[in-house]
Formats: C-alpha cells, structure tokens, sequence
C-alpha cells in the first residue's frame, strides 16, 4: 500500500525541545553546543529526529529523556515549523514542545555527553536556524499558560516559599506583582496546603512552606476553574 505515496516528495519531521528550569530567582533556558555540522559550535535547543515507530510525543519524550535522564516531566507541543529553508542540509520540518524542569530536583541528573548548559533568557546566545523564533513562541506560551493553568508549579520543588512562588511568576511574566495582592490571589484559589515547617534561611524568623494540592485544584476545575494572575 505504501507503493501508492511512491511519487511523493519526502521530508525530514524533526522534534525540538524548548526546556525551561527555575533556581528560585531566574526563568532559564537548557542548550546544547553543537558538535556537527551545520552550525558545529554553536548554541542550539535539544532535538531529534521522529523515527518510524514512534508519535511525535514519543519522540519528545525519548529526547528529553537522553538529556536529562528523567520521565514524567511536563511537556507541551505548541507549533510547527515548514519554511522550506529552515535547515540548509535537507528539507525538514520541525515541531516544537516546551517542558518545564525544577532545576533543583534534576540538574545532577542532566547528562554531560551534549554539551548542556542553563542560561538565563535575558542573556541566552543567538540559537541557530529559527530556534530563536521558537524559543519567543514558547515564551509567550507559557506565559499565557501560567495565567491561568498552575503549571509553573512544576518549575518549583515540592516545598517552596510564597516569595519564592511569586519570584516564578514574576520571572515568567517578566514584570514585578505586588506582593500583597498576590498573596490575597493566591490564598483565594485555594489550593495550596500550608506546612508547619519553614525555611529559616531567607530570615531569622523564617518562612512557612507550602506544597501544591492537586485534589483540590482538579475539584476546582471540574467547575471550570481557573488561575488568572
């Protein structure tokens, strides 16, 4: 039956991944150093080419997987790239997904064979091909995603601070929140759970930790609920 497509052109479907990490102060951007060429040398995203047997979900999942070393990490696909010249080498066509890693949690598993490195947004290098295109797309995604979807809990460690949870939304909206009507917003969804434990080490009498209550923020949802900051 595939004799029937014989006359078709065929093309290259590669997959890239936009990986955002958070060290409870910056939004940061995973690359790698290219060790081939075209462009041997330069910064890239992490990529890799669908193969046969596997859904492009599969794909991400297996690269993202030979990079970090870690499964079940959150993962979206956003959009598609076709410009015809978009790789020099060959005709190919990319489809792109952001994921998001707690940096803490992960980054001794991150393997050292890609050359991997973090990078605050505001001081990432040019990326080669459109990877900087995709990377703004992505940005903006997740921006719009985190106003009203709390996954930029998955950027923070099970236990965090209420500043460290507003550092991460200012860091991924690029924009100082007030520090009072954030607490207020967020103490109104409620779906934190508050700790009897504290972090001493932000001052002498400390902070109280909090951890994300995924029971009640699906009980909410299924009234159509959602996080608007």
């Amino acid at each position: 039956m595939l004799k029937n497509y014989s006359a078709e052109d065929k093309v290259l479907l590669a997959v890239d991944c936009i990986i955002f990490g958070f060290d409870n102060e910056d939004l940061k951007i995973l690359l790698i150093k290219r060790d081939f060429e075209p462009e041997k040398g330069k910064w890239s995203l992490i990529g890799g080419f669908l193969k046969k047997n596997e859904t492009l979900d599969n794909a991400a999942t297996r690269i993202l997987h030979r990079l970090t070393g870690v499964h079940n990490i959150y993962m979206e696909q956003f959009y598609a790239y076709s410009e015809v010249d978009r790789d020099p080498v060959e005709r190919t066509i990319s489809v792109s997904y952001y994921a998001l890693i707690n940096i803490e949690n992960h980054n001794e598993e991150l393997s050292e064979h890609f050359n991997a490195k973090w990078f605050s947004l505001s001081k990432a290098p040019k990326l080669i091909f459109d990877h900087n295109e995709m990377l703004e797309k992505a940005i903006r995604r997740l921006q719009r995603k985190a106003r009203i979807k709390p996954i930029g809990f998955e950027l923070l460690p099970e236990k965090f601070t209420m500043l460290q949870l507003q550092k991460l939304y200012e860091a991924i909206l690029n924009k100082k929140i007030d520090k009072r009507n954030f607490i207020n917003k967020i103490n109104s969804l409620d779906i934190l759970i508050k700790l009897d434990e504290k972090d001493m080490t932000s001052s002498t009498k400390g902070s109280f930790l909090y951890k994300f209550d995924q029971e009640k923020y699906d009980d909410k949802l299924m009234s159509d609920f959602y996080i608007k900051l």
